[in-house]
């Protein structure tokens, strides 16, 4: 049985990562490797993804296979395949060129993604359940909400939602307000692979009032999942 901790307030949030902008949608920029929400075709592999390699009548080609930190995969015959930033169909191409050069006429290959780490979001502060959560296809902010079944009645404040994201190798941030989302006020933002959403509590402090009392980044989030 899990322990359960404590919602993250305003002051937790900014001293974790830094205070959130007062941004629209708009201006949260996606992800390094992204210019558009993910579609159900166009998944790009990332590092640490499991990958499952199908060449037909190739049995010692044909396992799992786990991208490494530097996004290439080893492969027996052909060795180091670059995999990241490449959809399943791209490196499924990739595999079959390469054993076409020395090995087989028409290799026919099928790569599938097993277990995509990528795309997977943290969901935390004052919803039901705080968790890490897979993206199935183009997800929204009040989405991700939902996969941790939905705002804690009793605790979350619903005009302070922020979303975390790593663009351009900085972390980037920005707050929602989902009451305005909800009635059509404003617009849904995507959420990425990786992002980190959190619903503030009722009761605290403002994110800029604790970012002017000297909060600042100084550590990572750590939850015992």
């Amino acid at each position: 049985m899990r322990r359960r901790l404590p919602p993250l307030t305003a002051a937790a949030i900014i001293t974790l990562f830094g205070a959130p902008a007062l941004a629209a949608p708009a201006n949260l920029p996606a992800p390094d490797s992204l210019t558009e929400p993910l579609t159900s075709g166009d998944y790009r592999i990332g590092a640490q993804d499991m990958l499952e390699i199908n060449v037909s009548q190739v049995p010692e080609l044909s396992k799992p296979v786990q991208v490494d930190t530097g996004g290439n995969i080893l492969l027996p015959l052909i060795g180091q395949v670059r995999a990241a930033g490449r959809t399943p169909a791209e490196l499924s191409t990739d595999i079959a060129t390469e054993l076409k050069k020395k090995y087989m006429k028409d290799p026919q290959v099928v790569v599938s993604v097993k277990d995509a780490q990528g795309q997977k979001i943290t969901v935390d502060g004052a919803v039901t359940q705080p968790g890490v959560y897979a993206l199935n296809g183009p997800t929204t902010l009040l989405q991700a909400v939902s996969l941790a079944k939905g705002v804690n009645p009793q605790l979350a404040n619903m005009h302070r939602v922020a979303i975390f994201r790593q663009v351009n190798g900085t972390r980037q941030s920005a707050f929602y307000d989902l009451t305005r989302i909800r009635s059509g006020q404003a617009e849904d933002p995507p959420v990425y692979g990786s992002d980190i959403v959190v619903v503030d509590t009722s009761g605290t402090k403002s994110f800029v009032q604790t970012f002017q009392g000297g909060f600042g980044l100084v550590g990572m989030l750590i939850r015992p999942w």
